[in-house]
């Protein structure tokens, strides 16, 4: 591995993944995303759960109404994702995970160069994030067996933009796990 890196695990939460807000794709991915992380575990990359914890007043309550409220189920990791390793859970209350979260601290602490974006959802919370991370200087690996969106076209839009205007990586979790 060339650069430290740090895998980032978005909104794999209750609601997005099982819950009200939940859909097939969201589901299709854990698998790969667990076996990620375990990898990960092994290899020593850091993992971090940046995850929505709303407020009635955040922004995205006038566009999706009520979800992943702070402190409720719907806000928690799934259970097959929470394999125990220590990892720091951040609480994001918009869809760029840097945007008034301790992220950035983090990763520059801990001397990350490059992050691998996984979860849900591809065109919204992932595509601003990657924004966040571009301007914050940031490299960035997509791999796209472990991000999901409930519409096919918007996804593979996405991994389209971040690829041109933030030259994202796109590839798989086997290629992410051989580079460790």
């Amino acid at each position: 591995m060339d650069l430290r890196q740090a895998v980032i695990v978005i909104d794999m939460i209750n609601d997005f993944v099982t819950g009200k807000s939940s859909f097939q794709g969201a589901l299709d991915i854990v698998p790969n995303i667990k076996n990620l992380i375990v990898q990960a575990r092994a290899k020593e990359v850091m993992v971090v759960y940046v995850c929505d914890a709303h407020s009635p007043k955040d922004p995205e309550m006038q566009v999706w109404g009520e979800h992943a409220m702070a402190g409720t189920d719907g806000s928690q990791v799934i259970h097959e994702l929470r394999l125990d390793g220590g990892e720091l859970v951040l609480p994001k209350h918009t869809y760029d995970f840097f945007f008034d979260t301790e992220l950035d601290e983090l990763l520059k602490k801990n001397d990350v160069e490059e992050i691998v974006l996984v979860g849900v959802v591809t065109d919204i919370c992932i595509q601003n994030s990657a924004a966040g991370a571009f301007f914050r200087g940031y490299k960035m690996v997509v791999p796209e067996d472990c991000v999901a969106a409930a519409d096919k076209k918007a996804h593979q839009y996405a991994l389209d933009y971040m690829r041109k205007m933030y030259g994202v990586k796109v590839t798989n979790s086997s290629e992410v796990i051989v580079g460790w």
